[in-house]
Parts: C-alpha cells; structure tokens; sequence
C-alpha cells in the first residue's frame, strides 16, 4: 500500500470574496484481496466500510498520529456516522486509489470524506465518515486532543 500526503489550499470565490480554503487530503493504493469479493468477483458492500477506515488511518499516519499513541492518550475515535454510495463495483485485485479529505479542523468531532477510484480513474464510490473523540477512561466525548489539533495546525 502506497500513501500520498496532500496539503491542499484552493482559492475559492464566496459571496463576491476570494478567500483561500484549506483542507488536509491523502490517498492510498489497495488492491482487494480474494476473501473481500463475492462469488461474481466484486468487492462484497461491507468491505468498503473497511477501506475506508484504512484510509482514515492512513491520513492519521502521515502526520504522525498512530492508532497506539491515540491509545498511550487515552483517545478513542468510534465512528457515529458512515455514508457510502456506490456508483460502480471493484473488482477482484483492481488497483484502487482512495482520496481522503479532512475539510475543517475538528472540534469534538472530525468528519472525513473519500472518494474511491478504479484503476480507470473511474469514481467508483463516495463516503463520508463522522467520528467523535472520546477519552477512554470516561468515556465522554472531549475536544480535539492537543496531540491531534497541533498536528493540523498548519492546515486549518
């Protein structure tokens, strides 16, 4: 698997104004494995759920925060809401490219947004992922963490 690390500015134009929006992107490359595809060669629904995970994790990765750190800081990230919509099926180890996009810097809440491509550049599925910090001792939803808002500082 291959990760891409994405700083992205856009100029955008709103209400007669240019302002300059930022956002925090990455993309990974998969392949499906033959166990995650169904008896007609597509990749069974759930597992694009996974994929997204994945790529969630990734983003993470690359500015240095890793699932064990989150977990050393007593943080957990459940997801509260996940929507996919497919557009067309993955097949069997077709090269997939997923393009992650955190827009916002989090408050008590991150929403990441992938769009997922197949080896023809085709979009083949969109999905939104909202998850909630939550100290894990307490279990009570807290703000952005220190360790993850200093490390999106430069983008927000």
């Amino acid at each position: 698997m291959q990760t891409e690390h994405l700083g992205v500015k856009k100029v955008v134009l709103w209400q007669n104004r240019i302002r300059i929006a930022k956002m925090m992107q990455s993309k990974i490359n998969l392949r499906p494995r033959y166990g995650e595809v169904d008896q007609m060669g597509y990749v069974y629904h759930a597992n694009y759920v996974s994929y997204c995970h994945q790529a969630r994790t990734e983003l993470m990765r690359t500015l240095g925060i890793h699932d064990q750190a989150l977990e050393e800081n007593q943080i957990m990230l459940p997801v509260i809401s996940i929507n996919l919509r497919y557009l067309k099926a993955a097949k069997y180890d077709e090269l997939l490219t997923i393009q992650t996009t955190l827009r916002e810097m989090p408050k008590t809440r991150a929403v990441f947004e992938f769009e997922i491509r197949n080896e023809a550049n085709e979009k083949i599925c969109t999905a939104v992922s909202e998850v909630v910090f939550v100290d894990s001792i307490s279990r009570k939803p807290m703000k952005v963490p220190e360790i993850i808002r200093v490390k999106l500082a430069d983008f927000f």
